[in-house]
């Protein structure tokens, strides 16, 4: 495609054809989520000592798998190529989003637990989907994938730094238990897949179709499970942590592509950082509020965030390509 020229009619009906399915599974997401709301028993009941909050594990780990299996060894090495826009996103992934959940828990006076749920939040590394957008909007999605790997890789290490620093005094914290999870949960997935990836690229190119779906499947049943184990919180706190969760969104994409501008990264390296700072690792803050924490209070805000976020980025993604970069 020449610069500066319009791709074909083709491609705009492909990109409005993903852009719906976004905004589908937005809804998908925001209806599972109603449903585990008033109707709670589809989603905590118990049978020979299975409950479904059992799979949540399990479903982040089958997400992170696919994730693995699209990644190349490239993608990291590619932090060479671009040092100035991976570290920049990387910071405003990490400081942005952990120190923003923290505001907007107490500006908002959150329960403790829940409040401690939006840190855990911003804490993790960027969401899955997040590549997807980048595609959409015209962003630059190499780097939107190299700061995904990258942040992903960082993360035994940053969640539990954030997460002591900002709300170890609102719940207990077990720090080492929270990097054993990290490990066991998002980095063993991924580098199983990048193995596969690696070595069986054909056979791994044959499940690609099926990852997204599957993906997408998967965030919309944690989040029905989660909302609910934790319905009476959400019943007592549910205004407040609905507007906590804008502002820590609206924060997150405005303040990433306002200091990457000011950077001097170009609009379209803004525009992927915006949206990698923006989007998070829902399911993986789930697994750790219920697997971790032991409170399914601090699992909510990984709920509200993830529809919601996914809900902006369609919007992003939709109205960013008739400015172009």
């Amino acid at each position: 495609m020449v610069h500066g020229v319009d791709p074909p009619a083709a491609g705009d009906r492909e990109t409005r054809g993903d852009l719906g399915r976004q905004f589908g599974f937005a809804l998908a997401v925001v209806s599972l989520g109603a449903v585990g709301f008033f109707l709670p028993g589809l989603f905590t009941w118990r049978w020979q000592g299975f409950e479904p909050r059992q799979a949540i594990v399990p479903l982040v780990q089958l997400t992170m798998l696919g994730m693995g299996m699209t990644l190349t060894l490239a993608d990291f090495r590619r932090v060479t190529l671009m040092p100035q826009a991976v570290a920049i996103g990387i910071l405003c992934q990490f400081g942005i989003m952990p120190l923003t959940g923290f505001a907007c828990g107490q500006l908002f006076g959150l329960p403790p637990e829940v409040a401690t749920g939006l840190v855990l939040v911003g804490s993790c590394p960027g969401g899955v989907t997040s590549n997807v957008i980048a595609y959409l909007a015209r962003a630059n999605v190499a780097l939107s994938v190299t700061m995904t790997a990258c942040s992903t890789l960082l993360s035994p290490l940053a969640t539990p730094f954030f997460m002591s620093l900002l709300a170890g005094r609102s719940v207990p914290l077990d720090a080492g238990a929270m990097v054993v999870a990290i490990v066991w949960m998002i980095l063993l997935p991924v580098a199983v897949g990048l193995a596969v990836n690696t070595i069986a690229r054909p056979q791994a190119a044959r499940f690609a179709p099926v990852l997204p779906p599957v993906a997408m499947a998967s965030v919309c049943v944690i989040i029905a499970i989660t909302v609910a184990l934790a319905k009476d919180d959400l019943s007592t706190c549910g205004f407040a942590l609905f507007a906590a969760t804008v502002c820590h969104n609206t924060t997150g994409f405005a303040l990433g592509y306002g200091i990457a501008r000011a950077a001097r990264l170009d609009t379209r390296d803004a525009r992927t950082v915006a949206i990698e700072t923006g989007i998070q690792n829902g399911g993986m803050a789930t697994g750790l509020a219920l697997n971790v924490l032991k409170s399914p209070a601090a699992a909510l805000p990984a709920a509200v965030f993830g529809p919601w976020s996914a809900f902006v980025a369609a919007i992003l993604a939709a109205s960013w390509p008739r400015r172009r970069p």
